[in-house]
């Protein structure tokens, strides 16, 4: 059964039981829908769906009828579908921006002199006549007209069976208007013992709350946009006839010829046919020092070449670009939920119910004890105004945008939010050696015939049966051969067994091709003369990989190869344990080779000779002795131990890289990124701890405060004491807006200078 994924952008949310809302409006509601979920910071919902059993026009509807509006995000310029909002989405987005501050000015304009002037007559500084009827001329503009979509959101939300904000601040507000306006008119005109002051200011006080929150969550997502506004817009194409076009960059087709001229943004992904330059790569890997491109690299759409002329031909256009599967792979991270979001879901769902019980219950005990209704009332107002499930909606989704955001702009991208809590906890690295701790492109260093056969013999029978081979070690010993200007035979056949070497005939002639143990084992070849077994072993204790050759019923000779450390490595192995992670080599080459390099860069583990897929049963072994483990490699040979590792964590630079990521991907392909990735996360869990805690600590304390439990502590201050429904409603709105700026934080965070055992 095949499955649609779509994202939307969302309008008329106000608090995280509208996320929670929304989707279990879809799930339950809607047949064919697999899963929902709504990121409250980001504004968008992500659902998943059979398209044989529902549309996507059905689903909108089901929202739409739950009182919100989803609008599509569709797929835009080079950046792809995760680029921007549709205009219809920023449009509707800016309309209702519009309208809530146009609802903000007026509560502003009328509650102000309410405010003012009621506290001038409670501190006996004027009198003023038919005072109640004032305060109703004041209060009802803000109470219909500011307060309005409290009350549309509120019983849109009853309509639904849920219950959110809304319904608490229209609750909590009403109370207080309708009580007034039945005491003028019961006990006159002139009464001056009115609660209209206090209706105001829950109204505004909440929707000035609300205009924070907003403006902190929009900082929350600014490194997205920063990373979607450099889509590049134009491209410029050379047509045969030498003229030069300049072209939007979501028309350029595969295999057009382009020219990048200095200082100008490479418009897709590509291939150098003819010139040299530096190219500033930063926005993809995070590292600032440009790098050399020439004849035959291949750039990346998003970078920007710095100094030469550069012509290069089209490999990677619209969507299939790095730079927009980034893009989409950190959005789809954003809007995904983390493990720990689960215990504020469960929270939000019964808050508001749990919330009007509480606030009931104070009305009833303080009417009861008190001996006055207008006590009980207050009650039960400053229960409903202080209570906000926002804080804990916000908790997570924020610190994880931002978290998304800053590692995107370093080269890190998380799959998901789940990965961000499991690398946090990840206490054991395992890292394959080739290509992830050193460069990937070996070298021929030595020659070693052991019989009669000539050292450029042996390297043109072992070249001309790896020639076909894409392992860095054949193509390293073709080029070799290249170099020498060997001439290479083609093999009349070739069987080969991965990670261990390959039988080919040459002109008639069975050779065998590769580990020393193995060719020795498949031929039942006699061992080498000991003065060769030292030789031998003298290059391994040098960190050389051999590669045997076997002809005519013996080992002829054996071929070095030297993989270069890669810069960085070292120091990221020595930051990753003084931040308390052990780090495990795993590789398939022989002990002697992989202990030197190990040796280098002061890696004590070693598990070596290990075939590919044997790899995920060392990942096994680790995780049955109770560590969370994440596994380090190049995404293709180490598959099978990156998806049993609890972190997968993929190098390189490759669109299919980006686009079947692991749990975790390095987009420059630097090891040293793998310690900034983890304390990246470690940061943002630490974050979301803080977030959860203040909120779950602002509800436990400030909620019965609300409902009178200090009243009788007499030595605390009396507005701390009896808590007024307006300071009530001004708590309210700051504790999201803390929650925000504590996720905010975030975008401070160095990841150049990791602090040693900082989890």
């Amino acid at each position: 059964m095949a499955t649609v994924t779509e994202r939307y952008g969302v309008v008329g949310m106000t608090c995280a039981n509208c996320a929670s809302n929304i989707e279990r409006v879809v799930k339950r509601k809607v047949d064919g829908v697999q899963d929902a979920s709504v990121n409250l910071s980001a504004e968008t919902a992500t659902f998943v769906y059979d398209p044989e059993l529902v549309r996507a026009e059905d689903i909108m509807a089901a929202v739409e009828r739950a009182g919100y509006q989803l609008v599509p995000q569709v797929q835009r310029g080079a950046a792809g579908e995760a680029a921007a909002r549709t205009t219809e989405t920023e449009d509707l987005a800016a309309a209702h921006e519009r309208a809530e501050r146009r609802a903000l000015i007026v509560g502003i304009i009328f509650t102000a002199p309410l405010f003012v002037l009621a506290l001038a007559r409670m501190a006996g500084l004027i009198e003023i006549p038919y005072f109640g009827l004032v305060a109703l001329a004041l209060a009802t503009p803000v109470q219909f007209y500011t307060g309005r979509g409290y009350y549309v959101g509120a019983y849109k939300s009853l309509r639904s069976g849920s219950a959110n904000m809304d319904v608490l601040v229209a609750m909590g507000s009403s109370v207080a208007y309708f009580y007034s306006v039945y005491l003028l008119v019961r006990l006159g005109l002139n009464l001056d013992h009115v609660f209209f002051d206090a209706a105001a200011m829950i109204v505004t006080l909440v929707k000035v709350g609300k205009w924070l929150e907003s403006r902190a969550k929009g900082r929350t997502t600014k490194a997205l946009r920063k990373l979607m506004d450099m889509a590049p817009p134009k491209a410029n194409i050379l047509r045969p006839d030498g003229t030069v076009e300049e072209v939007p960059a979501d028309s350029v087709q595969v295999g057009n010829l382009l020219l990048v001229r200095p200082g100008e943004t490479i418009p897709v992904d590509g291939q150098v046919t003819e010139g040299r330059s530096t190219v500033d790569e930063s926005l993809m890997t995070g590292e600032p020092i440009p790098v050399t491109r020439t004849v035959g690299d291949r750039v990346l759409g998003g970078t920007v070449n710095q100094r030469g002329l550069l012509r290069i031909e089209a490999t990677g256009v619209g969507s299939d670009t790095v730079f927009a599967q980034v893009l989409r792979l950190v959005e789809d991270a954003a809007g995904s939920k983390a493990p720990i979001q689960r215990l504020a879901d469960a929270v939000s769902s019964v808050f508001v119910p749990v919330i009007v019980g509480i606030a009931l219950l104070a009305f009833g005990l303080w009417w009861y004890a008190s001996g006055s209704f207008e006590i009980g009332l207050v009650r039960l107002a400053a229960v409903l105004v202080v209570a906000c499930p926002c804080a804990l909606g916000l908790a997570t989704p924020t610190a994880v945008t931002v978290a998304m955001g800053k590692g995107a702009s370093s080269g890190i991208l998380f799959r998901n939010a789940e990965a961000v809590e499991i690398a946090a906890k990840v206490d054991r690295i395992l890292m394959d050696k080739t290509g992830t701790l050193t460069l990937g492109k070996p070298k021929v260093t030595k020659l070693l015939s052991l019989g009669a056969m000539a050292e450029e013999d042996i390297l043109a029978l072992v070249a001309s049966a790896e020639q076909g081979s894409g392992h860095p070690l054949a193509q390293a010993l073709v080029e070799e051969a290249g170099r020498r200007q060997i001439s290479l035979l083609s093999p009349e056949s070739l069987q080969e067994t991965p990670g261990s070497g390959l039988e080919a005939r040459l002109q008639g002639k069975r050779i065998l091709v590769g580990k020393l143990d193995w060719v020795a084992k498949n031929l039942d070849a006699l061992a080498p003369p000991s003065a060769m077994r030292k030789r031998i072993a003298a290059l391994e204790e040098q960190g050389n990989t051999l590669v045997a050759l076997a002809a005519k019923g013996r080992i002829e000779g054996v071929v070095a190869l030297s993989d270069p450390i890669k810069p960085g490595a070292k120091k990221a192995v020595a930051t990753l344990k003084e931040m308390g992670i052990s780090v495990v080599m795993v590789t398939g080459d022989n002990e002697t080779a992989a202990r030197s390099v190990a040796a280098r860069l002061g890696i004590d583990q070693v598990v070596a000779g290990v075939l590919p897929g044997e790899k995920e049963a060392v990942v096994r072994r680790h995780q049955a002795r109770g560590h969370t483990v994440a596994m380090v490699g190049d995404g293709v040979n180490d598959a099978p131990a990156l998806a049993r590792a609890d972190l997968g964590i993929a190098l390189g630079t490759g669109a299919d890289v980006a686009k079947d990521a692991s749990d975790l991907t390095l987009v420059g392909g630097a090891v040293e990124a793998v310690p900034k990735a983890l304390f990246l996360s470690r940061a943002t869990v630490r974050t979301i701890h803080q977030n959860l805690f203040w909120a779950f600590f602002y509800n436990i304390t400030l909620v019965p405060a609300a409902a009178g439990a200090l009243a009788w502590i007499w030595f605390l201050p009396s507005w701390i004491r009896l808590m007024h429904p307006a300071l009530a409603a001004g708590a309210m709105a700051m504790s999201s807006v803390s929650v925000v700026a504590n996720s905010l934080r975030l975008t401070r965070l160095s990841l150049r200078n990791i602090p040693s055992r900082r989890r």
